[in-house]
C-alpha cells in the first residue's frame, strides 16, 4: 500500500524475498500486495492532486519522473496502463495522475489490471519453481512488459477505431438532424408566406365585390315616389 503512495522502493523487492522464504505462500503474498496497491492508489492520487508532482523529485529518481511525465503528455491512458507493467515504481503514476487531473476511476481500473498481472506472475513463478525462480523474477517485469505492450497497443488501436466509428455515426446523425431541421424551417417559411399571400388577396376580392354591387345599384332606375292626393 505504501509503495503506491510514497515508499521509494518498489513492492517487488519485498514480495520476492518473503515469497522465497515459503513458496507455498507466494499467491497469498501476491494477493496481499495486490490489495494493498489498490488501497494505496487513490491515496497517492490525492497526494498528487493536493501537492503536485514536486514531491516526486524529493523521493524518486529524476529519470523515472521525466519518463513517466513524457508518457502522460503523449497519452495518459497508455501511460498508466503501460506504467502498471513497467519497472518504474507505480507511485510515480498515481501521484502524476492526481497532479495532471487524470480520471481516478481509470487509474484504479488500469492499476487493477496491470498490478494483478505483475504481482501474480511473480507469485506464480516462485510458487511453481521455488528457489530456482529467484533469478527469473528479477527479469519478470521486463518479460511482462514485452508481452503486455503488444496487447496494450492492440487494445488501444481497437478502442480508438471504435471511438472513431462512434464519432462518425454521431456526426452523421447530427448532420441528418440539421438537414431535417432546415427542411422544417423552409416548410414553415413557405407556409407563412402562403398565408400572408392569401391574406393580401382576400381584401382585394372583397373590395371588388363591393364595388360591383355598388355599380349595379347605381345603374338601376330610381323608384318613383307617389304624390299624395288632396280630398279638396
Amino acid at each position: 500500500m505504501i509503495d503506491a503512495i510514497i515508499f521509494p522502493i518498489p513492492a517487488l523487492f519485498l514480495q520476492v524475498p518473503l515469497s522465497l522464504v515459503n513458496p507455498h505462500d507466494a499467491f497469498m503474498l501476491a494477493t496481499v500486495g495486490y490489495i494493498g496497491c489498490l488501497i494505496g492508489t487513490p491515496i497517492g492520487y490525492l497526494i498528487g492532486k493536493l501537492l503536485g508532482n514536486s514531491i516526486l523529485y524529493k523521493i524518486l529518481k529524476k529519470e523515472w519522473i521525466e519518463s513517466a511525465t513524457n508518457m502522460f503528455q503523449k497519452n495518459g491512458d497508455t501511460a498508466v496502463l503501460i506504467g502498471s507493467f513497467t519497472p518504474i515504481p507505480f507511485k510515480v503514476f498515481t501521484i502524476l495522475s492526481g497532479a495532471l487531473n487524470f480520471p481516478l476511476w481509470r487509474l484504479i481500473m488500469y492499476a487493477a489490471v496491470g498490478r494483478a498481472a505483475k504481482f501474480y506472475l511473480v507469485g506464480a513463478l516462485i510458487y511453481f519453481y521455488g528457489q530456482a525462480a529467484e533469478k527469473m523474477v528479477h527479469n519478470a517485469s521486463y518479460y511482462l512488459f514485452a508481452i503486455a505492450v503488444p496487447l496494450i497497443v492492440l487494445f488501444l488501436f481497437f478502442r480508438r477505431r471504435h471511438r472513431k466509428k462512434k464519432a462518425a455515426k454521431a456526426a452523421a446523425a447530427a448532420e441528418a438532424a440539421a438537414a431535417s431541421a432546415e427542411e422544417e424551417t423552409v416548410q414553415e417559411h413557405s407556409a407563412v408566406a402562403s398565408e400572408a399571400a392569401e391574406e393580401l388577396t382576400e381584401p382585394a376580392g372583397q373590395t371588388g365585390e363591393v364595388s360591383k354591387e355598388t355599380r349595379e345599384t347605381a345603374s338601376e332606375p330610381p323608384i318613383p315616389t307617389p304624390t299624395p292626393v288632396s280630398n279638396t
